[in-house]
């Protein structure tokens, strides 16, 4: 792996939390993902699946953690299975972990390897009442192929048809939701991470330059710093592009008089980082655009203000809402009339800001965590809004990720990232 080795502390902590949950007499099985072909012999570089990364710290394919509580056998109350490393490997691919390294990284005394699964599996569910399945219920999956887990599963339940199971996943939404000190020290340095490649970027857009090349700049600060790239398709949208919401082309010339929106971030160990930042292709803000990304920038503030514990985020959005009504007035985007005769259910703010204002950061740039229920000490926000006007060839979002905090104002870890107008100018003309 690129990045230091994460002290296995954090994933021993994860899996108490986890097993705290748990009923009686239950087993949770957790899966690595798939590598995936692209044709022929090509496939797409492994991507660990995140909760089982998240509970063991295991970045391997072929993986799979098992819990336990209630174990008669003490060594089978966690264990985790891997690849075992033969010479054909070794030299085709890279020796896998050893025991005594999936022992250091995960914090699990009980390593087996792959082969044996099926024999010790069937021998703890003579032992165990119940189930736990890790099923994919975030609120934005669109998952459309069969997954390692959705094979287990499938299997699990033909051949021990009379157990019973319950799902890991709510038990996952809770726990992931808040994050421990490691956690955000790591959030901070994938942040950081993005704060040097926005700062690499400002001194090299000017006009006629095309947006891939400005994404390669970023690509290759982040590389150099012990990252694996993107956290997430990046975003390089100049001109009209910014008001397509998911704009990945990243093809366009950017253009002399253009506004240019960046929406990217610095993966590092497995963790995200979500930034966006919204400049003058050619250094300099008209008053018309200064004027829409200060009101973008006033209603960012105000909502980073309001995330505290207790805090309902349906309530939250829509207090936000209030903001950027008042922004959209004064700029002339809608006027009173608009306001009173507004559809409750569809804002007149939301002609020019459509989208939410914030999501859970984590090891997934959309990550696990309650929407439903008050917020908490410790998760970890985007603060995202943003105007977009495609009759001005203009889209504005302004995006950091935020630490909500026990006592006091939340804690910006973009905080170093420039935001302000006249710094934006002042290194864009360096």
């Amino acid at each position: 792996m690129k990045y230091h080795p994460i002290n296995n502390q954090l994933f021993i902590k994860n899996r108490a939390k986890f097993t705290s949950h748990m009923k009686p007499k239950s087993i949770a099985v957790f899966n690595s993902n798939d590598i995936f072909t692209t044709g022929s012999d090509s496939t797409l570089p492994f991507e660990q699946h995140s909760d089982i990364f998240y509970l063991s710290g295991a970045d391997q394919e072929d993986s799979i953690l098992l819990l336990f509580p209630d174990a008669i056998d003490e060594n089978h109350r966690e264990i985790l299975f891997l690849t075992e490393t033969s010479k054909l490997i070794e030299i085709w691919y890279g020796a896998k972990y050893s025991k005594e390294e999936a022992q250091n990284v995960s914090g699990i005394k009980t390593i087996y390897w792959l082969s044996e699964f099926n024999k010790v599996f069937f021998d703890l569910m003579t032992e165990a009442e119940t189930i736990y399945f890790n099923t994919n219920e975030h609120y934005r999956q669109a998952v459309e192929l069969e997954s390692r887990e959705d094979r287990f599963i499938k299997k699990c339940k033909a051949d021990f048809p009379a157990h019973k199971w319950e799902k890991s996943n709510q038990i996952l939404q809770e726990i992931r939701g808040v994050k421990e000190p490691e956690e955000l020290e790591i959030m901070q340095t994938a942040c950081d991470l993005t704060n040097k490649g926005f700062r690499r970027v400002l001194p090299f857009i000017k006009p006629g330059i095309m947006e891939y090349e400005i994404e390669a700049e970023f690509m290759h600060e982040f590389l150099r710093n012990r990252s694996k790239g993107f956290a997430y398709t990046p975003i390089i949208a100049s001109g009209y592009s910014a008001c397509v919401l998911h704009y990945i082309e990243n093809n366009k010339e950017c253009k002399d008089g253009d506004m240019l929106l960046m929406d990217v971030g610095a993966e590092y160990a497995n963790y995200s980082s979500d930034m966006t930042r919204t400049i003058p292709v050619n250094g300099r803000f008209t008053d018309r655009q200064k004027a829409v990304y200060n009101a973008v920038l006033r209603v960012k503030n105000e909502a980073t203000k309001m995330l505290s514990p207790g805090v309902l985020w349906a309530e939250y959005q829509k207090e936000v809402g209030k903001f950027m009504s008042s922004e959209l007035l004064g700029l002339g985007l809608i006027d009173k009339a608009d306001v009173q005769n507004e559809d409750p259910n569809w804002p007149a703010y939301k002609k020019y800001f459509m989208h939410g204002t914030s999501h859970h950061m984590g090891l997934d740039t959309h990550d696990y965590g309650q929407l439903k229920l008050p917020m908490k000490a410790n998760m970890v926000f985007t603060v995202e809004p943003g105007i977009y006007i495609p009759e001005e060839n203009m889209g504005i979002r302004i995006e950091d990720d935020v630490i909500v905090q026990e006592k006091g104002k939340p804690l910006n870890l973009m905080k170093n990232i420039p935001i302000e107008v006249e710094e934006i100018e002042d290194l864009m003309n360096s």
